[in-house]
């Protein structure tokens, strides 16, 4: 079970993939813990089974994937033991996920208010929520992400938007039912900087002002400590480092987290010798 303070407690976590007969270790043996109100910080390279991890939490693992071990307790319960269907009234209510690439994740030909519409009546559980009531809330959440004008821009469609602007998007469709926990992957993918920094600004006035808890799953050190208070190193699909944020920065013992934190760029560093970017 969760210690106290824990949101989400997730012990021993094993997903593996089955390709051409060979098995594929994504997820092995991970353990971390979510502090309720904190955010921790999943990072790793590509392919070190950081979103795996995240789809694992939530049952989105899809064939030929299969979680196969270990416990992920979610507010006292292991979400493990739970059947598809009770599954579904967790997620997008209780945790919900900021997917990658607003892009992809986006539908292309439904209006980007009508997609957070959608999201408040699919997972209403029983409640009665008009279409009225489901659209005035898509309006209230764009507001809380700080779109401007929220009644007209919610009539745009996905490409009408800039990157950033359909990154809140995807962000308000994560907060329009009041999850407790917020699951952000990459967020800030392909966002120039200045951008970059306003998402993250969101994300951690976001937490404040709801109470949120947040899993933020980054391959860039530099933005995890823009906003997490404890990191988890992933590599290989193992947690390699895990603890507070600052104690790791300053005395990173795993030489993978060692080079992490080499490759974050410095103002007047040389580009010769540098580790690359992971």
């Amino acid at each position: 079970m969760n210690a106290a303070g824990a949101i989400l407690d997730v012990q021993n976590l094993r997903t593996h993939f089955v390709s051409n007969g060979a098995e594929i270790r994504a997820v092995d043996d991970v353990s971390f813990r979510v502090e309720r109100g904190s955010t921790l910080g999943l990072v790793g390279e590509s392919g070190s089974g950081k979103s795996v991890a995240a789809m694992s939490i939530l049952g989105l693992v899809g064939t030929p994937g299969k979680v196969i071990g270990g416990q992920v307790v979610f507010n006292g319960q292991d979400l493990r033991q739970l059947t598809d269907r009770e599954m579904r009234k967790i997620r997008g209510s209780r945790i919900s996920m900021v997917f990658q690439e607003p892009m992809t994740a986006l539908n292309p030909v439904v209006e980007v208010g009508q997609q957070i519409a959608e999201a408040v009546l699919a997972h209403r559980d029983g409640a009665r929520v008009s279409k009225r009531e489901a659209w005035d809330r898509a309006i209230a959440a764009m507001r809380d992400v700080a779109i401007p004008d929220p009644e007209k821009r919610a009539r745009d469609y996905p490409h009408q938007l800039s990157g950033g602007m359909r990154q809140r998007v995807m962000i308000a469709m994560a907060l329009v039912c009041r999850p407790e926990l917020i699951i952000a992957d990459e967020p800030t993918t392909a966002l120039d900087v200045t951008i970059q920094a306003q998402i993250l600004e969101l994300l951690r006035g976001l937490q404040e002002r709801f109470g949120l808890s947040m899993i933020l799953i980054s391959h860039d050190l530099g933005v995890i400590a823009e906003v997490a208070q404890t990191v988890a190193v992933m590599r290989s699909g193992k947690v390699v480092e895990s603890g507070n944020v600052m104690e790791i920065f300053r005395n990173a013992q795993h030489p993978y987290t060692q080079k992490l934190l080499s490759a974050i760029p410095r103002l007047g560093s040389s580009r010769k010798g540098a580790a690359p970017h992971a």
